[in-house]
């Protein structure tokens, strides 16, 4: 990144001037939701940001923060991946997507689509904290925040400094080979003090357009049974569409374009389900919560 790049370097303020901006920041939003899985592959940023839209569309004020540093594609996903970022001078304004829906992606600060980030934990703790900590996300209901697969620097900076009250969405695949790394991120989150709001099993059986003939392509009921193992909710399932890949190749949300398909009604009852949920999210006292807010070595 260039010297010119929005993100402002805060190096001359003290660690607690910088906290306190970050917890101010952090009071303006009701609820964070993890997007997380063990697994790459499972469908994880479509269902982010399909999720966001849903929530948006139930009147819902919502932040979706895209922390991929690697494989930024939630901008494809929704169409706005030329934006420019813009500040006021002390904020990095987010990109508004829609009515009630705005948007940060380290995808915004490359300068192509060939541009590679080449980046060590302390960098990507870094950014991740400013992405929270300077840009102004206002007063939102939700903030959605996509994760790379996996368990390590990134999920876990967004564990540690997102705040409470939060939860994690678990999204897997309905086969075993998905499953076992699934199970790992589950642990992942139960050490990191996340809690997890449930299991969504995603590309769970292929419903014909034409005849509404359901075929279980990968198979059906490995996310159900993962939460019953892991003794976690089961937050339902997103069957297969083909038009989902067209949607996101041309950033066009499947939630808008096909507001009738069935995978598009399963977000919109995924999203009812999170918001009736509230109350079974483990809210870790902030003073405990900030006692692991350091960069990892």
């Amino acid at each position: 990144m260039s010297h010119h790049d929005p993100l402002v370097t805060i190096d001359s303020e003290s660690k607690e001037q910088e906290e306190r901006r970050l917890r101010q920041r952090m009071a303006q939003i009701r609820r964070r939701l993890v997007v997380v899985s063990g697994k790459g592959g499972v469908g994880k940023s479509t269902a982010a940001a399909n999720l966001a839209v849903a929530l948006s569309s139930r009147g819902h004020r919502v932040g979706l923060l895209d922390v991929d540093i690697h494989g930024p594609s939630i901008p494809t996903i929704l169409g706005c991946q030329g934006a420019s970022l813009m500040s006021d001078g002390q904020s990095i304004l987010p990109v508004e997507v829609r009515d009630r829906l705005t948007m940060m992606s380290i995808g915004f600060l490359l300068g192509s689509k060939t541009d590679a980030v080449i980046w060590r934990g302390p960098m990507k703790f870094k950014v991740i904290r400013q992405f929270l900590c300077d840009v102004a996300w206002g007063e939102l209901d939700y903030l959605v925040v996509d994760c790379p697969p996996g368990t390590g620097d990134e999920p876990l900076a967004v564990a540690q400094l997102i705040g409470c009250p939060a939860a994690a969405v678990v999204v897997t695949t309905p086969q075993e080979l998905a499953i076992a790394d699934v199970r790992r991120c589950i642990t992942f989150c139960q050490k990191a003090d996340l809690p997890v709001a449930g299991v969504l099993e995603n590309m769970s059986g292929y419903v014909c357009p034409q005849c509404g003939i359901r075929t279980d392509l990968f198979g059906t009921g490995g996310g159900e049974r993962l939460a019953q193992e892991m003794n976690v909710p089961f937050l339902g399932r997103i069957p297969i569409d083909p038009r989902i890949v067209g949607c996101g190749d041309r950033g066009n949300c499947l939630m808008e374009t096909f507001p009738e398909s069935p995978a598009a009604q399963s977000y919109l009852l995924l999203a009812d389900r999170l918001q009736g949920q509230e109350d079974m999210w483990r809210d870790v006292p902030e003073a405990a919560a900030a006692t692991s807010r350091e960069a990892p070595r």
